[in-house]
């Protein structure tokens, strides 16, 4: 197993690669974990328990009310900041596979390490009791608010909301070409199994993809139309899908997916290459 990872390591330009695989795997775990209370909270809002908010906010203080809660949520912005350092790791050394030192691989990477940065931080400052009082969707707007009263701000909203929405769509159109399927390394691997992580990698990216590429949506309607409180959060976009013709059976579908995916993490923890 050592020399494996020594040579994978070496092949990808990594100089530490069972350390990357150790900070990955945690990074893996804390965001499928998140994935999956989200998910639970969206499927709670649409069957008409909406007390909590369906997002990180929501997802964190539902954890907090378990049981060693207040450890968990602490666990979960330490598995983050593993997850940015993995991200990191692969913008300066280049990620694994034959193609990883891309140079459109290491931007990528990039801005996921920007991402999880700043998601890292939003859960440790809630661990830390600064973090709690205002849910994601006032976080949203009032971030927007704020660049839109940059010079050309509208512009730069529209630009954020466009790039979420292209990014939602190239995570959907991904879990449907089970792309994600040359980064596993489940050769010894039941049948059975492989195929239930397949169908979880398709159902949860669709749902992750179909989040991302809505809050996009409605960011570049707040640029066009120069209205701030049009941006919406995670738990605000989440119950839009329940406006829709569909109703409530929309957000259902949305809400097991993204439960999927966060199941789809905890398998990629174990048999993603990194």
């Amino acid at each position: 197993m050592v020399g494996r990872l020594a040579r994978e390591g070496a092949r990808t330009g990594s100089q530490g690669g069972t350390g990357r695989e150790v900070v990955a795997r945690c990074g893996l775990v804390a965001r499928g974990l998140l994935y999956v209370l989200v998910g639970v909270l969206a499927v709670r809002v649409a069957f008409g328990d909406g007390g909590q908010e369906a997002d990180r906010t929501g997802a964190l203080q539902e954890l907090a009310e378990k049981p060693l809660g207040g450890f968990l949520v602490w666990a979960v912005g330490i598995g983050l900041v593993c997850m940015m350092l993995w991200r990191l790791s692969e913008a300066v050394f280049g990620a694994a596979g034959p193609d990883g030192g891309k140079a459109s691989k290491r931007l990528a990477s990039a801005a996921r390490t920007v991402f999880y940065g700043v998601v890292a931080f939003s859960v440790l400052s809630f661990a830390a009791g600064s973090g709690g009082g205002r849910s994601g969707d006032e976080q949203s707007r009032d971030v927007t608010s704020k660049v839109m009263e940059l010079p050309g701000g509208p512009w730069w909203v529209g630009a954020a909301g466009a790039a979420i929405a292209v990014g939602g769509i190239v995570i959907a159109v991904q879990a449907a070409r089970r792309s994600f399927r040359k980064q596993l390394e489940m050769g010894r691997v039941p049948e059975g199994v492989r195929k239930a992580v397949v169908f979880l990698g398709v159902a949860g990216g669709l749902a992750r993809g179909a989040l991302f590429t809505a809050a996009g949506a409605f960011l570049v309607y707040a640029a066009v139309s120069y209205d701030p409180s049009q941006a919406k959060g995670v738990d605000d976009t989440l119950r839009a899908f329940a406006e829709t013709p569909a109703g409530p059976w929309l957000l259902v579908l949305v809400g097991a997916g993204l439960v999927l995916f966060g199941l789809f993490s905890w398998a990629l923890a174990c048999w993603r290459r990194v």
